[in-house]
């Protein structure tokens, strides 16, 4: 994550790396970066580096990517198996933000803003996987067969239940728990309301909790 996190820096503000004095901060708020859990900031204060990210300061794109890049890549690795491919949705949303943060309105909360784009960036990111998938299939002669990877993971792990979520629900439920949005929040970044919002996040509590008494069952028999 933090060398993904440089290179994003990098990209959307090239030449700000080039002093040796840049270099030393850039090391100091890394450091500091990594002693803080995810979500590092406050929404308030995610609320104004944004503000001071239109104003050009140029704190405001590290201190925003340290702080929101956790979240929105655990939200990326939730739609897509991939590491790869969820870095790959991450640095586009950040580039994207840089290209159209004027569009973010000051005294508005930041995350449904970021949410909402990172959403876009997922559903693009779709697209263009399913048309190269596509374009590859319809060029080979003799397309070889799928690999299985064995994934080794606990049945408990966070990703390994909500796996099995519908992705409405997924997706909601990522926002909520790992994004650290309001249902407020979440229902402007989907676009839909509070109370349906609500209704996937009880459903896939519903829908979780069955798992979880499913698995602890046969954790439980295999013990035996």
């Amino acid at each position: 994550m933090l060398g993904t996190s440089y290179t994003i820096r990098e990209k959307i503000l090239p030449g700000c790396v080039t002093s040796s004095v840049t270099v030393a901060k850039n090391q100091q708020m890394e450091s500091a970066v990594l002693e803080r859990s995810a979500p590092a900031r406050s929404m308030n204060d995610q609320d104004y580096w944004m503000v001071r990210y239109q104003q050009a300061d140029p704190e405001a794109p590290g201190a925003l990517i340290n702080a929101l890049s956790p979240a929105l890549l655990r939200f990326f690795r939730s739609q897509s198996g991939s590491r790869e491919q969820a870095d790959d949705l991450l640095q586009e949303t950040w580039m994207r933000i840089h290209r159209v943060r004027h569009t973010y309105r000051p005294g508005e909360p930041v995350l449904p803003w970021v949410y909402a784009i990172a959403r876009r960036v997922r559903v693009d990111g779709y697209r263009k996987t399913r048309r190269v998938t596509a374009h590859e299939t319809a060029m080979e002669v003799l397309p070889e067969a799928p690999q299985i990877v064995e994934r080794r993971s606990s049945p408990f792990d966070f990703e390994t239940l909500i796996a099995a979520l519908p992705e409405a629900q997924r997706e909601v439920i990522v926002m909520l728990k790992v994004g650290g949005l309001t249902l407020e929040e979440a229902a402007r970044a989907t676009s839909s309301t509070v109370g349906a919002v609500k209704q996937k996040a009880h459903r896939a509590y519903e829908k979780l909790r069955t798992i979880l008494e499913c698995r602890a069952k046969d954790a439980a028999g295999g013990e035996l």
